[in-house]
């Protein structure tokens, strides 16, 4: 099974998407890269018209991103993309705490010299393209890096359980500039991670997950607060 996932660019079960599949993924993309910024109305013409493609797989890749909780569409009213927001941001972090607790844990039990080399390469991809700014490669990579550990656990309900919640987590991590030292830190977290799952030390691995995600989830709350402040 591919560590890709379905919704990132160059994802896709086993390499080959329909027409649906490709319009979510380049919305997905639109989306987390601020192309289309929270509150934006999806349009099907004009979607239609700027993917090259028919309003029906766009229509389908819509239903997609809503089920993923990036979209909201309403009856009759149309879709607009889903608005960010500190409720919504700590929701989501207290739902990927709780199923990647579940998943680092049972990876860290199982975990092999496979897991170890995909994982390893995943985050040294990681951090070559976060330092050159690549947004797409860099979200890719850091999805490859968790899943290549998660999915050691063995449980593909889990990963799966996992990837929604984690689809609309990207929208925040990605939403602001990595400075160097943060970029730095990210690098030392997920080390973290992959050492403890290494030394199959479930109790390490929780400890560094809970610790990663409450340093991201407490920058992003800092960040938007911020900017929250600046346009009140």
């Amino acid at each position: 099974m591919s560590s890709s996932l379905e919704l990132l660019p160059g994802g896709g079960r086993g390499g080959r998407r329909t027409l649906a599949e490709t319009a979510a993924a380049e919305l997905h993309q639109l989306i987390l890269s601020g192309e289309l910024p929270s509150g934006t109305p999806l349009r099907l013409v004009e979607l239609a018209n700027r993917l090259e493609m028919s309003q029906m797989p766009v229509r389908e890749g819509l239903r997609r991103l809503e089920a993923l909780g990036l979209v909201d569409i309403i009856p009759h009213r149309g879709a607009w993309v889903r608005e960010l927001s500190l409720e919504d941001l700590h929701d989501t972090h207290e739902t990927r705490l709780a199923l990647e607790s579940l998943a680092v844990r049972a990876a860290a039990e199982h975990f092999g010299a496979d897991d170890e080399r995909q994982a390893t390469v995943a985050l040294a991809d990681h951090l070559r393209l976060s330092r050159s700014e690549d947004s797409i490669g860099a979200r890719q990579s850091h999805a490859d890096f968790h899943f290549a550990i998660y999915r050691a656990g063995g449980s593909q309900w889990l990963a799966r359980a996992i990837e929604p919640v984690w689809q609309n987590s990207e929208r925040y991590r990605f939403s602001t500039r990595q400075t160097a030292a943060q970029i730095e830190r990210n690098r030392q977290e997920h080390q973290a991670i992959l050492d403890a799952c290494v030394a199959q030390d479930p109790d390490a691995a929780e400890a560094a997950l809970r610790e990663h995600l409450a340093g991201a989830v407490q920058r992003i709350t800092e960040t938007m607060t911020a900017r929250q402040k600046g346009t009140s």
